[in-house]
Parts: structure tokens; sequence; C-alpha cells
């Protein structure tokens, strides 16, 4: 099923996920919907709070990516069909010399800027199965994953850049936030007139 997807300014995306229990009431139909939601609106990943649920969980498909020519075969090869559900992560690394990448959001429509993130991290975290997992991820996944990850610690890509940048973005969001914006996926506001 297709959530809507909650739009800038909404104090879910400000909170601290909740770590997610084996027992969580409807969890695999929760992921599923997630998926459902971020391929629908064509993204590469979506958290929960993305869809109104303060809790520690993430997915992620990087396929989209690996259809960019300025990558190297190995690297296209890597992003296709990389399909991961992060439950409960904890970064546990984030390391190298910062890159930077012009990055988008799916609760932030029409506002891209570039972001400066490591390349390589670890992160501790579970799949369905709640096994626990510590793995290496770097380049365009890590930056996934870091993106997705800020989502469940209330971070916005939009809190990494400049002061000037926010400036000049401030009428964007605001219009974002009384749902003046439009996108070809269905979004919630937080401050909608009527509704």
């Amino acid at each position: 099923m297709i959530l809507p997807i909650i739009g800038y300014g909404d104090p879910v995306l400000r909170k601290t996920g909740e770590v997610v229990s084996k027992e969580h009431e409807n969890l695999k139909e929760t992921i599923a919907n997630m998926y459902d939601t971020m391929y629908n609106a064509y993204g590469v990943g979506l958290a929960a709070p993305q869809v109104g649920l303060a809790l520690r969980l993430f997915v992620i498909d990087t396929t989209p990516f690996s259809d960019d020519e300025e990558l190297g075969d190995a690297e296209q090869k890597e992003l296709k069909g990389f399909k991961k559900t992060f439950i409960n992560a904890k970064m546990i690394n984030e390391e190298g010399e910062e890159w930077s990448f012009n990055e988008g959001c799916l609760s932030i429509p029409d506002v891209r800027e570039d972001v400066s993130r490591n390349p390589t991290i670890t992160i501790e975290y579970c799949e369905e199965d709640f096994v626990m997992k510590t793995e290496v991820f770097d380049g365009l996944i890590a930056r996934v994953i870091q993106h997705e990850y800020d989502h469940i610690e209330g971070i916005l890509f939009t809190d990494k850049i400049s002061s000037l940048k926010k400036r000049l973005i401030q009428k964007k969001l605001k219009n974002i936030l009384e749902g003046k914006t439009f996108q070809e996926y269905r979004m919630k506001f937080f401050a909608k007139k009527g509704r």
C-alpha cells in the first residue's frame, strides 16, 4: 500500500526513532508499504519517520543510481539490485575524507543541495530476521544509508548545508510546510490550511 510521505516541518521528522521490537505489530506490512511508497515516488531510500512512524527503521534500493554513466562498471554493478532493510541501525564509524554530492529528499520536494559526508561507514543493524550484523559500506551506498540514518536520528539533509544556503531555500521550505508544492506522489503537509 502506498502511504503519504510526510512533508518538511512535521514534528515526526525531528524525533529520534524508537527501537523496533520483533513483536512490533504489522512490521512486515509496514516494511512492504515503505518499499511501495519509495518506489512510487522514485526514491532510493525511505525512513519510517517519513511515513509518520518514529521508529528506527529505513529501507533502501540503490538500483536507480546504477544507470549513472559517470560511475565505473564496478560501482554500477554494486548499486544495481542493492536492496536492504535496516532495523535498529546504529552508526559505529564514519571515516575518510568527506566528499560532496547533490542530495534531495522525498519529504523536501524540489530542494536539492550539495552535502558533504564521509565515504566509508561501519553500521550495526538487523534485517527482517532480527539477526544483528555489523557491515562496512562505502561510496553512494554509504551516502544513501547515512541520509536515511539521519532521518531516524531526527536530522534532515538541510541541517547539513551552510546558513547562506538555508536562507536561500527558506521560501521553498515554507511552501512545503504549507503544502504549496506539487509532486507526483502523495504527501501530507503539517501546516496546510484545511487539511
